[in-house]
Order: structure tokens, then C-alpha cells, then sequence
């Protein structure tokens, strides 16, 4: 029984477990408890993202809040957005050590913990400094979570729906940004202060739930194998892979396959920062990871994201209820379409998703550019409509690749001793171009109008280039099997040889002491 490490994913014995079970996931009750608990725990971490994301789009419709803070347009607005970007770029050489020492869990509370305190001081603020301050915060703590979550959910899925589970991740941002925007237009018109402070409180939902619900979500199997401890791992897969059934054979032969696939891992790389840059399989995955970064700000996103109101005020629309009420409807649709594709595009080949997606977007944001042009030299209601139009087009578009793919790919291309850094550099490099976005779109809606979208436009171009040329397929296969993706056959034919030596010479039994206990959070060592 051949283990095809890095080769067609049809030929592992483990895909091949996975294509013939045909028992959904919800009829599994063990795997079906362990999915409810990674949306709130993980599942449901980006609607803190979307939330922010989406109430500091409402906010600017807030009177209260406009007056409060002074009105803030141009570089004082782009500073207001900014900070929530520039505490992530913060935190983020600090992530991967408290993800990869500490566990993917104790990341998820950690960071949860500061996001409730950011939230707090965020609805407190009285005055500009303190506001500052806790979007500081917020975003300082985001990503602990959010790399620990995304490594969570590849890491302990199931293969037959990980890359599904994945997908859903960013989909959750619109939850957030839903309920920010509706909130937002129920409190726009309240004449206090509480018209901003209700949706500033509101932020702290997400968190509060990760951390009532992360202690009942057992840990990474592969965590806990990378640290000695392969009893509890073995216990979680059996219990959530295999129903319980410490006697399973697939269970037997992830197990070992994890468990070579580390073992091999290790030897070959320190899991350095320096390990990162020191081979050529390495750095392709930096490129590709550091591209995604940029790629998922700089596609226009960030224009409908933070200053949908400027925006719209550059075609005709100023009435604040009319804004509140776009924003709500577009990330409505963004919800639908983001879920619907979350749950469809996986299925498809990864390079074709992306291809597509990028290629959707240049001609989008084009016609977006030109309807724009047109507005601001003829005053055409028909050009003004037709922005809008482009902008709901945009949606499903950027959707289909960055929003479904981007978690699940990025999981897929890293090994499991560089995911949480891989991770972290695709945020770090996300966060800049978020930062910059941030800051210098207002000041570019404001001066240059329709003509700062070229740039956009150049940028996505680009993109489509770069997946055409450096992107690699990787779906339809395992973890393990992706963990030497770019490193050549030699070592993964050394990976093959283990792990089959692991199954043949039966070394791959039940570890001492691994147990079917009701919860596979903790294992009971057998009493003399």
C-alpha cells in the first residue's frame, strides 16, 4: 500500500479513505460537535475584522461621531482606519512564538483578551487619543487570533471537509460587518454620543465568545505531536476522525503520517525565521504568501471596505441614510455570495479560482474607473448607477479567490513547522498594505478623485501575471503530502519510505495511555 508523499493526491491511502467515506459530516456526532464549536472559537474570529471594518464605514455617517471627533477627513480619518492595521504589524513578529510555543489555542485567548480590552477602551474613548489607543489595541490583538484559528481549523478538520471549514473563515467577516452596519444605521440618528458608543461596544462580541467557547475546542493534534505529546493526539483524531474508534485504520495511518511528516520536518529545517529565507522551496513560499498579503489589500477592497461614504459622495450620493443603506445592503450580498462560494469554490483546482478571480477583478475595477471618469465630467446619473453596479460585481469576484481560497491555500502551502510564520508574513505584509491603504486613500479619493483607481487597476493586472506564472496547485491532497511541496522527490521519497515503514512494521499502533473518553481534551494514563 503505496503513500504517494507530495505526489497525486488519488494514490494516498488516506485520500483514498476520505473519497470512499460517504457519511456527511453531520451525521458524525463527535465531528459534527467539534464544527460547532470552531465557529465560535475559530470559524468566527474575522467577524471582529468585519465589524471594524464595517462600523468605521458607518461611523463616518454618524453625525455624533463626526462631530466628536472633529470631523476627520483626509489624513486624520486615514489615522482613525489606520491604527487597527498598524497594532496588527505590531504584533505580529511576537505570533508566531506564542502560536507555535504555546499552543494554537492560547494564541486564540490571548489574543481575545486584548481585542475585549480594545473594545472596551474603544466605547469609552473621550477623546481622540484614547480612541486611537484602542483601535491600537484591536488590531494588536487580532492576529494571535486569527493565526491560530486558521492553523486550528487546517489542522484539525477533517480532510474530507478542511478545505471547506477553511474557506468559511473569512466568510464569517461578513456576520461582522452585517451586524456593524445595521447597528449603525439604527443609531446614526440618535442625538448623543451613544450613536457611536453602541456599535464601539458591540466590537467585543466575537471575543467574548472565543473565550467562553475555546475551552470545550480540543488542541492541534499536530501541536501536540510536535511537543511529545502523541497520546492526546491520537486520542482527538480518534474521537473526531474516526468517531472514537481508537482501532480505526485511517486514524493509524494519519497518525503516522503526521507523525513521520514532523519527524522529518524537523530534520530538515529549525523553524527559524532564518529558515524561512535559507532554501529555495522556502523562499517561493515566502513570495507567494507575501504577494496574498498585498494582494488581498490591494485589489480595491480596502476602498469599499474603510471609505465607502467618500466614495459615494464622488458620485452623487450624499444623504448619510442613503450610504448607511448601500453599506448594509453590499455587505448582505457580500455575506451571501462569500458563504455560497466559501462552500463551492474548493471544490475547484486553486489556480483555476485564482486566475479567474484576478482576471474578474481587472475588468470589474476597469469599468468601475471609466463609469467613475464619466461621472465626474458629464454628471450622468446613468454613470452613477453604473458605479454601483460595479461595486456589488466586485463582491462575488474578490470573493471567489481572496476571501475563499486565501486561509485554506495558505495552510496547504506551508509546512507545519513554518505555517504559524508563513501565516504571520501574509498578515504582516497584508497589514502594511492595509495601513497604507488606510492612510492614503482618503487623501487620494479627495485629491485625485476617479484617477487614484488607475493605480488599482495596474495593480491587478499584475496579479493576474504573478498567479499565472508562480502559483502551484494543491488541492485534492493532504498536509502531509503538501509538506514538501517545492522541496523535490528525493526527501519526498524519504517521506514515502517512513511512513510506510511506520504502517508495514506496525509501529503505527495505539500509543500507551490514549483513551475513549467522552471529552479528548486531556488522556488518562492507565493505572497500575
Amino acid at each position: 500500500m503505496a503513500v504517494l508523499a507530495g505526489g497525486n493526491g488519488d494514490n494516498n491511502p488516506i485520500t483514498i479513505h476520505v473519497q470512499q467515506d460517504h457519511v456527511p459530516w453531520y451525521k458524525k456526532r463527535n465531528l459534527r460537535m467539534l464544527y460547532i464549536l470552531m465557529f465560535p472559537t475559530c470559524i468566527g474570529i474575522e467577524m471582529t475584522s468585519g465589524f471594524d471594518s464595517s462600523m468605521m464605514n458607518g461611523l463616518q455617517a454618524v453625525p455624533t461621531w463626526d462631530a466628536f471627533f472633529g470631523h476627520p477627513r483626509s489624513t486624520i480619518l486615514g489615522l482613525l482606519s489606520a491604527l487597527y492595521s498598524l497594532g496588527s504589524i505590531c504584533s505580529l513578529p511576537f505570533v508566531p512564538f506564542v502560536t507555535d510555543r504555546y499552543g494554537r489555542r492560547f494564541a486564540i485567548i490571548f489574543g481575545s483578551i486584548i481585542m475585549v480590552i480594545g473594545a472596551a477602551l474603544q466605547t469609552a474613548s473621550q477623546d481622540f487619543a484614547m480612541f486611537v489607543i484602542a483601535r491600537f489595541l484591536l488590531g494588536f490583538g487580532i492576529p494571535f487570533a486569527i493565526v491560530g484559528a486558521s492553523s486550528m481549523i487546517g489542522e484539525l478538520a477533517y480532510p474530507k471537509e478542511r478545505a471547506r471549514i477553511g474557506s468559511l473563515f473569512n466568510a464569517s467577516w461578513f456576520i461582522g460587518a452585517i451586524v456593524a452596519a445595521g447597528v449603525t444605521l439604527g443609531t446614526f440618528q440618535m442625538p448623543t454620543n451613544w450613536g457611536w458608543r453602541i456599535p464601539s461596544l458591540l466590537q467585543v462580541i466575537p471575543s467574548a465568545l472565543q473565550l467562553i467557547f475555546i475551552w470545550f475546542l480540543p488542541e492541534s493534534p499536530r501541536w501536540l505531536l510536535s511537543k511529545g505529546r502523541g497520546e492526546e493526539a491520537y486520542a482527538i483524531l480518534a474521537k473526531y476522525h474516526a468517531e472514537g474508534d481508537l482501532n480505526s485504520e485511517f486514524v493509524k495511518l494519519e497518525y503516522a503520517e503526521i507523525e513521520m511528516t514532523l519527524e522529518l520536518e524537523k530534520e530538515q529545517a529549525k523553524g527559524s525565521w532564518r529558515a524561512l529565507v535559507s532554501a529555495p522551496g522556502m523562499r517561493k513560499r515566502l513570495l507567494i504568501c507575501s504577494f496574498l498579503g498585498l494582494a488581498t489589500q490591494w485589489s480595491g477592497n480596502g476602498l469599499t471596505s474603510y471609505f465607502l461614504a467618500r466614495i459615494l459622495d464622488n458620485v452623487g450620493i450624499h444623504d448619510d441614510r442613503t450610504k448607511n443603506l448601500i453599506n448594509l445592503a453590499m455587505t448582505c450580498w457580500g455575506f451571501l455570495n462569500g458563504t455560497t462560494l466559501a462552500l463551492t469554490i474548493p471544490k475547484l483546482p486553486r489556480r483555476s479560482a485564482y486566475l479567474t478571480c484576478t482576471i474578474a477583478l481587472t475588468l470589474i475595477f476597469t469599468g468601475w474607473t471609466i463609469a467613475s471618469s464619466q461621472y465626474s465630467m458629464t454628471g450622468s446619473q446613468a454613470a452613477s448607477r453604473t458605479v454601483i453596479a460595479f461595486i456589488f460585481l466586485y463582491s462575488p469576484a474578490y470573493n471567489m479567490g481572496y476571501n475563499a481560497l486565501t486561509y485554506t491555500y495558505l495552510v496547504e502551502l506551508f509546512p507545519y513547522h513554518a505555517r504559524a510564520k508563513g501565516i504571520a508574513v501574509f498578515q504582516w505584509w497584508g497589514r502594511a498594505a492595509g495601513f497604507f491603504n488606510q492612510f492614503v486613500n482618503p487623501i487620494g479619493i479627495a485629491n485625485a478623485g476617479w484617477k487614484y483607481y488607475i493605480s488599482y487597476c495596474i495593480f491587478l493586472l499584475f496579479e493576474v501575471v504573478f498567479v499565472w506564472f508562480l502559483f502551484p496547485e494543491t488541492s485534492n491532497r493532504t498536509l502531509e503530502e503538501l509538506a514538501f511541496l517545492f522541496e523535490g522527490d528525493k526527501i519526498r521519497e524519504e517521506q514515502q519510505k517512513r511512513i510506510e515503514e511506520e504502517v508495514h512494521e506496525n509501529k503505527a499502533h495505539i500509543p500507551d495511555g490514549a483513551s475513549d473518553k467522552e471529552s479528548a481534551l486531556h488522556v488518562e494514563h492507565a493505572k497500575d
